[in-house]
């Protein structure tokens, strides 16, 4: 991760912010919350024809756009699983998409790795959601018209700054995202809260970029205390996503 200023001045900002969006009566409205609602649906059955088996560029942006990976040798017509991954400060979806590849081979997995339209990070660590939650949206409308995602596994996940990201959006769309992944957030920020989707958390001991007690313990210790299921996963390590966090994330987000 490149670009921590953002985040860090938002580290103390997020047990507070998450306290708040628990309580519907004193959630924030207003533009902020609009733009962090997603408006895309699964479409039944699916209007286009799938993309062949591969990592593909979404053709939505320009410079800054995203990659779908569709699994080989499996049976796409069904029910797919979809991960939507969000990438770290200054990354691109590139870098996230590799974290889930060997599980969405084994078990027939869509991931959808956009790039935030800044080159730094995400909107709302920049002030307030925007121009990322549009394009997420045109990006999922993407999946959505071209296969048939099962409901109850769509799931949102990142790697620090993405996952801060993930957990504040998945929070906001509830509904939509049955699942949250996050590996080593920072904060979470949503607008407001819809549903109750289930949330693993991973974070290294060690991490000095984004300091564990602050963020991932204090975060899945919040989560839980106002009643979300949280499976929470301290590592030794740093800023990192080991492998066998993403296989503990994977095995809770298929059961």
């Amino acid at each position: 991760m490149t670009h921590i200023a953002p985040t860090r001045r938002l580290l103390l900002q997020g047990a507070a912010v998450l306290a708040m969006a628990a309580n519907p009566s004193t959630a924030r409205a207003g533009s902020a919350e609009a733009k962090g609602r997603l408006q895309s649906r699964r479409a039944e059955p699916p209007q286009l024809q799938p993309p062949s088996a591969g990592l593909h560029k979404l053709g939505l942006g320009t410079d800054r756009d995203g990659l779908l990976y569709v699994p080989s040798g499996h049976n796409l017509t069904r029910p797919v699983p979809l991960v939507l991954m969000l990438h770290g400060a200054g990354g691109v979806g590139g870098h996230v998409a590799p974290l889930l590849q060997r599980t969405a081979d084994q078990r027939g997995i869509l991931i959808l790795a956009p790039d935030s339209r800044a080159r730094d990070t995400w909107d709302i660590i920049r002030g307030q959601y925007g121009p990322d939650i549009q394009f997420i949206d045109r990006a999922l409308g993407f999946v959505f018209e071209r296969f048939w995602t099962d409901r109850q596994r769509l799931g949102i996940g990142g790697f620090s700054d993405g996952a801060s990201y993930a957990l504040s959006v998945g929070l906001m769309n509830g509904e939509l995202f049955r699942h949250i992944l996050a590996f080593s957030p920072g904060f979470s920020a949503p607008a407001r809260t819809t549903d109750r989707p289930r949330i693993f958390i991973s974070h290294g001991d060690k991490d000095d970029v984004l300091p564990v007690e602050r963020c991932g313990r204090g975060l899945a210790r919040e989560l839980s205390r106002v009643g979300y299921d949280v499976d929470y996963r301290e590592f030794a390590g740093g800023h990192v996503v080991p492998s066998g966090m993403v296989d503990a994330a994977m095995g809770r987000f298929l059961t």
